[in-house]
């Protein structure tokens, strides 16, 4: 299996590690085929709190995205990708799911932090973060390089931005 070589760049990036339900959004968003991807209840919004990391992100230019959502596997990079506002895709590179490196069953099955794992270990980054709702399956040797959100407050929660802060002037 043949996959494209990594470059200089991309392996002296800092890499941030994106989730979106329950990270950039309220954590209850479905799936229908009549409505599409909607929230479940009403009231919060798509990618509502997604401009604060934006603003968490301005004093840091060499910090990249690789998305970690579900919504890669559900849809494509592309799709997942043009939800974000856009100086947070231009810092898209990649997602964790790539069907060219693991079949979709297989990482189905995997938790999000050895996903997230295994495409740090194919992309080796100089340093690395991950920013989501879900702490199950982590390995305990990256366990403190995820900044975990809450499902209903995601990046809006200040104690979570502000361990942002911390971390990225930190790395």
């Amino acid at each position: 299996m043949q996959h494209r070589s990594l470059s200089t760049n991309e392996r002296r990036s800092l890499l941030c590690y994106l989730d979106y339900d329950g990270v950039t959004h309220f954590d209850s968003v479905y799936v229908n085929p009549n409505r599409g991807i909607h929230m479940a209840v009403p009231g919060p919004k798509l990618f509502e709190w997604a401009p604060i990391l934006e603003l968490l992100l301005q004093p840091f230019p060499e910090v990249k995205i690789v998305l970690s959502t579900s919504w890669v596997r559900l849809k494509n990079l592309e799709f997942a990708k043009a939800q974000l506002p856009p100086k947070l895709q231009a810092k898209v590179i990649g997602a964790t799911f790539d069907n060219r490196v693991t079949q979709k069953l297989d990482f189905d099955l995997m938790p999000r932090g050895l996903q997230v794992w295994r495409d740090v270990e194919r992309r080796k980054p100089a340093n690395w973060f991950a920013i989501d709702n879900d702490e199950r399956g982590w390995p305990s040797w990256c366990r403190d390089r995820l900044i975990k959100t809450e499902d209903h407050l995601g990046l809006s929660d200040n104690s979570v931005q502000e361990a942002i802060r911390k971390l990225l002037v930190s790395l």
